[in-house]
This record gives structure tokens, C-alpha cells and sequence, in this order.
């Protein structure tokens, strides 16, 4: 659409993201686990289980989990992994975020429609800890 609309946009500016839509269907945006162990950034990674989130239990759907990568020193969402419920639609959410750039902090301030799988990522955040 950028070009159409005249603009330079190169595909080396967007941020990845796909779904494959599996059953978990996963999601994904960013680093991974992978990426984020080998780079040199101060980043830090939240995992919950679906198995801990109350509409995944609700639905009986409690298979997976969720990953979200912090860059410390920026406090910029680097990257995030769904695999569970919902994970192919909710990674837009993320996919969205990382674009404005926006502190992590601002996010775990955002407060979702009850009961969804992504009123809890905010608050997944509060479990971030560095990389071992």
C-alpha cells in the first residue's frame, strides 16, 4: 500500500509477523526466544502458560502459552510469541504497539474487554525477568 501511495517503505523496515494456523493456532512478532538469547540487547522475556489465563480455561483451550520480549534499555516490545488460543489474531495487538515505538510501560496501562486472552497481557508483563 505504501508504494501505491508513493512512499519508499522497504520491506527491511516493517516488523515480521505471521500466524500459522495450527491447532494452538501461533502467532508470532519480532524476536523469538532464539534471536533475543543470541542478541546483545538488555532484554528481558514474560511467559505464562494458557493454562493461567481464565478465558482459555473457559474454553477448554489451555494448551500453549505466551512470550513477550522487552528491550530493558529502550523499554520497546521487541517481539512476542501466542501459541495458544486466539494467538493468530492477538498478535496484531503487538504487531500494532511495537510500531509507535512506545515504552512497555504504557502497554501494562492498557486495559482489554473482560474475559479475553488479552486483557492478561498487559499484566504478563509484571513477570519480566533477564534472559539466563
Amino acid at each position: 500500500v505504501d508504494h501505491l501511495q508513493g512512499g519508499d517503505m522497504k520491506i527491511s523496515d516493517r516488523i515480521m509477523t505471521y500466524a500459522m494456523y495450527i491447532d494452538p493456532p501461533l502467532g508470532r512478532v519480532g524476536i523469538g526466544e532464539k534471536a533475543a538469547r543470541q542478541s546483545d540487547r538488555n532484554i528481558h522475556m514474560a511467559v505464562r502458560a494458557m493454562s493461567e489465563i481464565s478465558r482459555a480455561i473457559e474454553k477448554d483451550e489451555t494448551q500453549g502459552l505466551i512470550k513477550i520480549f522487552v528491550d530493558m534499555d529502550t523499554e520497546e516490545i521487541v517481539g512476542a510469541t501466542i501459541l495458544g488460543v486466539g494467538g493468530d489474531e492477538l498478535i496484531g495487538i503487538f504487531t500494532a504497539y511495537m510500531y509507535t515505538g512506545a515504552s512497555y510501560k504504557q502497554f501494562k496501562r492498557v486495559m482489554f474487554n473482560h474475559p479475553t486472552v488479552a486483557e492478561l497481557l498487559p499484566f504478563i508483563m509484571e513477570d519480566l525477568k533477564p534472559l539466563d
